[in-house]
């Protein structure tokens, strides 16, 4: 008897840049039986624990979406903390103090970015955002290793993103596919925005970076940050309205075409030894690699994936319905890596880059408690940060 047996879905759907259209049921080759990935189930007669740990080692997106939680649950963390910090300021000090969290400074790209800069230009981290700077090297130093996966596996806009498309495809079925000729354009804006950031403080000198960073302004950086989405005015928040909107009906609209850090991450993403690989020997030409992925690589007809817009969220490897065909590994011929593994070293090294920032003594700022604190300064004079220029 003939082992080979025909894929599940006889014809699949392909989206196009402006059509769909189905794979042809001969194009498609007959899987072995001894080949066919099989997919998850749980096994219910473990302990509700054992149930969880399989999960998270065996259900690649299951696992992914437990990282972006538990990212995203920190950045609550880490907002509600600045919340109580900022009602402290405030209340010019009528109600008990809350210490400043850190971690906020992760939302300071450009005062972060300058940071950096400041470091590579006077081997020294400034003392002001110092939590900032190793945020974004931790970030770098991830892509770096692990391609763009930390849009894919940590970013909370990244996540927020997903959802707002994958809502779309709830509503409508599907999401919409831009035309080449407009797709490249678009996603050339944001290396057009890294490239003026970057040549606007590559411009500046050791001197200049120092006043800058030293500033009043860039000392209440958060604080104004806050602010803005606190008392938000009409034209920010139809802004984000709009972006939240596009980015319900086409996937990762912010981070595709516009986002600065999405840029800088995907340049630094190619340096990586880590590919996803196609084995051409055993692949059935399905298409279902390049129709579940939310970049739209054409997965199918590549051999490694090197696109700065590939993220490594491993959605074309679950889907993939022959084993070993689509895989992840460091080098051609070498052994695969495990989505499980790639995932735990992602957070690993995020997570070791930050914590010796925090050992060696560059996290906490060095505005003393008594700068913030200022009982001669009103409520209004806290909310513009106009203590600071005293």
């Amino acid at each position: 008897m003939n082992n080979d047996t025909s894929i599940d879905t006889p014809a699949v759907d392909i989206q196009t840049n402006n059509s769909e259209y189905k794979a042809a049921p001969s194009s498609i080759k007959k899987i072995p039986n001894e080949m066919r990935r099989k997919k998850f189930k749980a096994d219910l007669s473990l302990h509700w624990y054992k149930r969880l740990i399989n999960r998270l080692k065996n259900d690649f997106q299951f696992f992914r979406s437990s990282v972006q939680l538990a990212f995203a649950l920190l950045c609550a963390w880490i907002g509600i903390e600045f919340y109580l910090f900022m009602k402290w300021g405030m209340s010019e000090g009528n109600v008990p103090f809350a210490e400043r969290p850190p971690g906020v400074e992760g939302f300071l790209p450009i005062s972060a970015l300058m940071g950096l800069l400041h470091w590579i230009s006077g081997g020294m981290i400034n003392t002001i955002h110092p939590a900032g700077t190793i945020i974004l090297v931790a970030i770098i130093v991830v892509s770096i290793i692990m391609k763009k996966s930390f849009c894919s596996w940590m970013c909370p806009i990244g996540t927020l993103s997903e959802s707002l498309w994958m809502l779309g495809q709830q509503l409508f079925k599907k999401n919409i596919t831009l035309w080449t000729w407009l797709d490249y354009p678009l996603r050339s804006l944001k290396y057009l925005l890294l490239f003026f950031f970057t040549f606007s403080i590559l411009k500046m000198s050791i001197e200049d970076l120092n006043v800058f960073i030293d500033s009043p302004y860039n000392k209440v950086a958060d604080i104004k940050m806050y602010l803005f989405f606190a008392e938000i005015t009409p034209f920010a928040l139809w802004t984000i309205i709009i972006l939240m909107l596009a980015s319900v009906v086409i996937k990762n609209f912010w981070c595709r075409f516009l986002c600065p850090y999405g840029a800088l991450l995907g340049i630094a993403g190619l340096l990586s030894p880590f590919r996803i690989t196609r084995v051409k020997e055993t692949c059935i030409d399905c298409e279902l690699c390049t129709k579940v992925c939310p970049s739209n690589i054409k997965v199918h007809q590549v051999g490694q994936v090197w696109s700065d817009e590939c993220t490594s969220c491993m959605r074309c490897i679950e889907e993939c319905p022959v084993k070993e065909t689509l895989i992840l590994r460091s080098i051609k011929k070498s052994a695969s890596v495990s989505p499980f593994v790639f995932g735990t070293l992602v957070v690993g090294i995020f997570i070791a880059v930050t914590g010796l920032g925090i050992l060696t003594g560059h996290w906490k700022n060095s505005i003393p408690k008594d700068e913030y604190a200022n009982d001669q300064c009103s409520k209004h004079e806290w909310r513009n940060g106009s203590r600071f220029f005293y």
